[in-house]
């Protein structure tokens, strides 16, 4: 049971230490921190021990279950990476907020949510638990609760539950061409004497659940929420909705493709084309709006877009090298992106700036943390030794090898044209800020974050470089 202890312990304990008196925040902070730890120790406990367990059936073939394989083990491991270092941050970074024991409340019950997202053993139990990380997540955008910030997280919310419609529809046609036994198992489950005859219906319900899935992974068309929740959001909330909660789709749409009706079932057909295709164009479009935006925080959502794209890209390849390609961008994605929207956090935290021309010369000011934002640009980029280099050229290599004529041209060229946009987003950014100019005035004091937000943004740098240089040795650890 301590895959359900894992789910239930930050959830019970985030709740409690935030309604229960503390004589002060400091004291309070003290129980957050003890219950990150404690659930990090949890879900390490559960990735080495890895059992099952059913709860409940809601009939015969339909159980809410929970096993943690492979896959899921990969995906929590990000998720306690990200959870635990987003929290120590938002310690120091919610003195400037109200009602700080709401947002700690739902900071936890979203952890447990996507603990479970990751722990669970069929398409059903995926989805209830998608659904919960939803609506535990939707409050994070409302923290401020402020007109714009009311509109950010109902328009996040009414996506969100398109979105999870669609995979509902999915769902049942999956259940109902399925063989007896449910639980996720490499290469799916179909009955393929029920399927036979029914291939484009079948087709069409997977179609449309990669659609809806791909919501929460701001894939095109439904990818809208995403630039309105992210400027709105506490920086700690920004960094997990874009690091890892928007990852939750795409742990969704591994599951529905590759371990519910298998990565054979859709190759060569329409559903792979247009699926790569619209990756292709949220890819661009993602890229090219982050080039445009001023706003730092909307600059870096856009981003999001684009590079979580690269996951769906790789993943709409049906291939080895695509799956592994994916999974090196998840955790370079989520090391970096998080680490980024923690830097832009500081900047409004210690001078309230916002946009990208108001950051010239603050390298002089707060260095580490400017490093710290190079760094994980420089992953974003993909330059080596960072992870994001080691995952772009994985997937590029795969996107080659596809043999699909120009589906093996085009989108590497994309690909390629997006790391140059992402070049000049994010690169300027950081050589502004050390090298301002004779006309940007004299060297500034220097005033440095405090450590509760630095040490985080540090070891997301670390964990980027590690998978930059051991990333294909801890995939090969993993079994992938």
């Amino acid at each position: 049971m301590i895959i359900v202890l894992s789910i239930l312990f930050p959830i019970i304990t985030g709740i409690l230490a935030s309604v229960s008196r503390a004589a002060s925040y400091r004291a309070r902070c003290f129980r957050y921190g003890l219950i990150s730890l404690m659930s990090l120790a949890l879900g390490i406990f559960a990735i080495l021990r890895g059992e099952s367990v059913t709860l409940f059936s809601f009939s015969e073939n339909v159980t809410f279950h929970f096993a943690l394989d492979s896959m899921g083990k990969f995906f929590l491991a990000a998720v306690l990476i990200l959870y635990t270092c987003a929290a120590f941050y938002a310690m120091e970074y919610m003195k400037m907020e109200e009602n700080r024991p709401t947002f700690f409340a739902f900071f936890y019950v979203s952890l447990g949510a996507l603990i479970a997202v990751c722990a669970a053993g069929n398409l059903v139990t995926v989805y209830l638990c998608f659904e919960m990380a939803t609506l535990t997540t939707v409050p994070l955008v409302l923290h401020e609760r402020t007109k714009e910030a009311i509109a950010a997280g109902l328009k996040y919310l009414f996506y969100s539950i398109g979105g999870a419609l669609m995979g509902l529809f999915g769902v049942f046609f999956i259940y109902y061409y399925g063989a007896a036994q449910r639980s996720f198992v490499l290469g799916g489950f179909l009955d393929n004497a029920a399927v036979q005859g029914h291939e484009k219906i079948l087709l069409a319900a997977v179609m449309v659940a990669i659609l809806g899935f791909g919501t929460k992974a701001g894939m095109y068309p439904m990818h809208g929420w995403l630039p309105t929740a992210h400027p709105i959001a506490p920086a700690p909330a920004s960094a997990l909705l874009s690091g890892i909660i928007a990852k939750a789709g795409v742990i969704a749409v591994i599951r529905l493709v590759y371990y519910c009706v298998g990565a054979q079932f859709i190759r060569g057909t329409y559903v792979q084309y247009t699926w790569m295709i619209l990756a292709m164009v949220t890819i661009f479009m993602g890229s090219m709006m982050a080039f445009l935006e001023k706003n730092m925080k909307k600059r870096l959502a856009y981003s999001t877009i684009s590079q979580i794209s690269y996951i769906m890209l790789s993943l709409s390849l049906l291939s080895d090298g695509g799956i592994r390609g994916a999974l090196l961008h998840v955790m370079s994605h989520a090391s970096s992106k998080g680490c980024l929207f923690l830097c832009a956090g500081v900047f409004i935290y210690k001078y309230g700036k916002r946009r990208v021309d108001e950051l010239t010369g603050i390298g002089k000011q707060m260095p580490v943390v400017m490093w710290c934002f190079l760094l994980a640009s420089l992953s974003l980029v993909g330059i080596p030794p960072m992870g994001g280099f080691l995952s772009k050229w994985v997937i590029a290599l795969s996107v080659a090898e596809n043999g699909m004529g120009v589906l093996s041209v085009l989108p590497v060229v994309i690909l390629l044209i997006s790391a140059m946009l992402t070049a000049g987003y994010l690169l300027p950014v950081a050589f502004r800020a050390f090298f301002p100019g004779k006309d940007a005035g004299g060297p500034e004091e220097r005033d440095e974050a405090p450590w509760l937000m630095t040490v985080p943004m540090i070891l997301l740098c670390c964990v980027s470089l590690v998978m930059g240089i051991f990333g294909q040795t801890i995939l090969n650890f993993c079994g992938f």
